[in-house]
């Protein structure tokens, strides 16, 4: 088996994992689980978004959370924005890094973003422009890039067309998402494969929704096509306001686990990193979705 030596996880927890959660989420609940996910070892941390309250209420409060948080060197705070009138407000917010978002389907693109796929990327155009002047990276997502919830199958060279417009835009990297958590290994190779026909595989991340319980064997078959940067959620917090069905992104915790199994360097405390999702798991009034957690949890009784 060949995967690569080191790993970067960027954890998705404070912005994807919380924004479907029914229950609003304190402030400083949010500011809390950010620093101990930093204190945890995490570079990269997705800490919320600029997207308009009324359709993700439960990122209203990102400028509150970003001026409140007790920045670390080293770390890279970063934040999702649709438009320029998001950036703009990331960058007053002094975000490190943003993401702008993307569909590999036409409908899914329609829902979540309320655009087709060619009007969202003349959206970001401009984004790019002031995110390059301020010298801010940009990353990219791309939703569904297996299945949509409304169109079924998504073709791989769908996703590679969406992948190579973004990168020729000046994304620094391509995060893969599998939206609605349907993958299978041999899928998400064929799917990486394209792709990489257009984005050098040092430039794509892995993003997995844990639906029919396939998260982890995609990631790994993710690995071994040379895929060196995944995303996770503390606790397997998540879903999708607009895949209806999705289950949770895969937990962090159970990536690491699987990680340090296979003797890959990632940075991230496992310990401290399971104490962070029994935090958030309880502030949310439930269990982590993390079987590693779990299993931990029971050790320790």
């Amino acid at each position: 088996m060949r995967v690569p030596k080191t790993v970067r996880v960027v954890e998705v927890g404070p912005r994807d994992g919380l924004q479907n959660e029914a229950k609003t989420v304190p402030t400083a609940t949010k500011v809390a689980l950010i620093e101990q996910l930093a204190d945890a070892g995490f570079k990269t941390i997705e800490a919320g978004s600029f997207v308009s309250s009324k359709w993700v209420p439960q990122m209203a409060d990102t400028t509150a959370v970003m001026q409140a948080l007790k920045r670390r060197p080293g770390i890279v705070y970063q934040v999702l924005v649709p438009n320029l009138k998001g950036f703009d407000a990331a960058r007053a917010a002094n975000a490190d890094e943003v993401a702008i978002f993307a569909a590999a389907s036409e409908s899914f693109s329609r829902r979540n973003i309320n655009c087709s796929i060619a009007e969202s990327i003349e959206r970001f155009a401009p984004v790019m422009v002031a995110a390059k002047a301020a010298g801010i990276p940009v990353r990219g997502y791309i939703s569904c890039v297996v299945d949509c919830p409304y169109e079924g199958a998504v073709s791989p060279q769908a996703v590679a067309d969406i992948a190579g417009r973004l990168h020729d835009l000046g994304c620094y990297e391509i995060s893969l998402g599998d939206t609605i958590g349907t993958g299978t290994p041999a899928r998400i190779v064929a799917m990486v494969d394209a792709v990489a026909e257009h984005v050098p595989r040092e430039r794509l991340a892995i993003h997995c929704h844990d639906t029919y319980g396939q998260a982890l064997a995609n990631i790994l078959a993710a690995l071994e096509s040379g895929i060196a940067t995944i995303d996770s959620s503390v606790a397997g917090l998540g879903g999708c306001p607009y895949a209806p069905g999705a289950a949770g992104n895969v937990a962090s915790e159970d990536v690491v686990y699987m990680l340090d199994g296979l003797g890959v360097a990632h940075g991230i405390d496992l310990a401290k990193l399971a104490a962070t999702g029994r935090f958030i798991s309880a502030a949310l009034g439930r269990e982590p979705a993390s079987k590693c957690a779990k299993a931990l949890a029971s050790k320790a009784a």
